[in-house]
């Protein structure tokens, strides 16, 4: 009979188990402020983000797991909280949210900007835990600075003898202002200054560990007599990535604006150092080469397949075995790409960075083949007819950028259509249509979102003008009327008569 008695009370004690849980569910990290209580709450708190948002939005409830899993994960570390909008419009009118979600860091009770991290659990905890606590970590013993400039990133570590310096107090500004970038620490030990030879201040920045190689110092020692912050983050901005970083989705936007070279290959760090590291020294020794002649060309290695955006952008195919496969990206949004296989001697990287400098290669275009046939109403352009079609002086063109994938621009093209019929015995005005995911699309044009449409005056080529009309063909008619070089001429409709005609002339 025990037995029993004991399985009956089994399901009570079930349930009761299940209560407990589904309440413990339900009691959330995330804190809620309102209107009522918003200005008391925020300033108990050094950092805090806070997130305004709309409980029937669409990105705020897909935002909401990850919201609420990084709260967690960050429960001692950052507060994270959240305010509806909808209930609470006099603080969310107050920091000008204007669409939802929003999300914003605050400091001391201030708001200290937006968090434009990414908007995953993952990428908040990250970015939140580079913002928490200080800017600069202060270290003190040799086992505390040898742990910190191990990490996979560098680190800039400043030497004072006095704390109270206003060098110090210059390399924490510098610290405070580039804290999400990079990592800082400062020590006052005597003895660390010494292991270093720093006499009197110092700041070194390490080069990742990882990244260590024979072509460059691991560490470099800041120079200028004076410490100012502005000049401080200039050294470590000129220093910080070396010859040829490794970049990732983390640092990319760091390396932007520099006419850069890029190797693609199965650069990892985790699983196989000694393979990454074999390619880049490769990459390394001839970047060296022309750096020291002079010659001015960043470099980089990345993941080919972080970057496969990247590699199908330069029309490479980094499917095929280990060789890495190499385009150089100018500044102005140029690119050329080295076809030659990569040779493990590197005399095939030379010949394309010599032939890159004496101006022997062509750019590479991302095109479609030009048409054999393009008889229709609407021009179609390619990335190689563009200069011949877009930009032909003696024409007025309305250009639509579009995706073939993209809803908008399928309900667009029957009235572009018929908007190009009506222009058709015009001999001034060109309504053409790029494909702008299969053919790279020029600078000055700038294409975000499709449908894109741009109007391309006569004789000003170089200063194209965003059309921001409405889409009827009415609209792109009156549009042409007031911009177009010469007065559109408009086919009429066959079937209206024809005595309107003789009371124009």
């Amino acid at each position: 009979g025990v037995r029993k008695r004991a399985s009956r009370a089994h399901p009570m004690f079930k349930l009761l188990f299940l209560a407990v849980f589904c309440v413990a569910a339900k009691a959330s990290d995330v804190l809620e402020f309102t209107d009522d209580d918003f200005e008391t709450k925020i300033v108990d708190h050094d950092l805090i983000l806070v997130e305004f948002f709309a409980p029937w939005c669409g990105h705020c409830k897909k935002l909401a797991p990850e919201y609420e899993a990084a709260a967690t994960r960050l429960k001692g570390i950052v507060p994270l909280a959240k305010v509806d909008c909808t209930a609470n419009s006099n603080v969310c009118g107050k920091y000008g949210v204007s669409g939802y979600p929003t999300l914003k860091i605050f400091r001391d009770g201030e708001d200290s900007g937006a968090y434009d991290g990414p908007r995953t659990a993952d990428g908040i905890v990250s970015h939140l835990k580079k913002q928490a606590g200080p800017a600069s970590v202060e270290i003190k013993t040799l086992a505390d600075l040898d742990k910190f400039a191990e990490d996979r990133d560098a680190s800039v570590i400043g030497f004072f003898p006095d704390a109270a310096s206003t060098s110090q107090a210059e390399f924490l500004k510098a610290a405070g202002a580039l804290r999400e970038s990079y990592r800082f620490a400062h020590t006052n030990a005597e003895e660390l200054l010494k292991k270093h030879n720093i006499e009197g201040e110092g700041i070194v920045l390490f080069r990742p560990p990882r990244l260590n190689n024979k072509f460059e110092e691991n560490s470099v020692l800041y120079t200028d007599e004076k410490y100012t912050s502005a000049k401080i983050k200039r050294f470590i901005q000129d220093n910080i990535f070396g010859i040829c970083p490794h970049m990732t989705e983390d640092n990319k936007d760091q390396l932007k604006g520099k006419d850069r070279l890029v190797a693609y290959y199965d650069v990892d760090y985790e699983k196989n150092p000694k393979g990454s590291n074999y390619w880049r020294n490769r990459v390394m020794k001839v970047a060296k080469s022309f750096l020291d002649q002079g010659k001015k060309l960043a470099f980089a290695v990345a993941n080919k397949n972080s970057f496969s955006h990247d590699v199908s952008e330069l029309g490479l195919d980094a499917s095929t075995g280990e060789l890495p496969v190499v385009g150089v990206w100018t500044a102005k949004g140029e690119k050329y790409v080295m076809q030659e296989e990569f040779s493990r001697d590197g005399k095939a990287l030379e010949r394309f960075i010599q032939n890159y400098f004496d101006g022997k290669l062509k750019r590479y275009l991302k095109s479609e083949p030009i048409p054999e046939n393009n008889d229709g109403p609407v021009k179609v352009v390619v990335a190689e007819s563009f200069e011949e079609i877009v930009n032909d002086a003696s024409k007025d063109v309305l250009i639509e950028f579009y995706a073939p994938w993209c809803g908008h621009c399928k309900s667009l093209e029957p009235k572009y259509k018929e908007l190009a019929e009506k222009l058709v015995n015009d001999p001034n005005i060109v309504i053409a249509k790029m494909d702008a995911t299969a053919n790279d699309v020029p600078s000055p044009y700038e294409v975000k979102g499709f449908p894109t449409i741009y109007f391309s005056p006569m004789g000003s080529k170089q200063s194209p003008k965003k059309y921001e009309g409405g889409r009827e063909v009415s609209d792109f008619i009156s549009y042409l009327k007031k911009e177009a070089t010469n007065a559109p001429v408009v086919q009429e409709d066959e079937k209206k008569p024809k005595k309107k005609k003789k009371t124009e002339l």
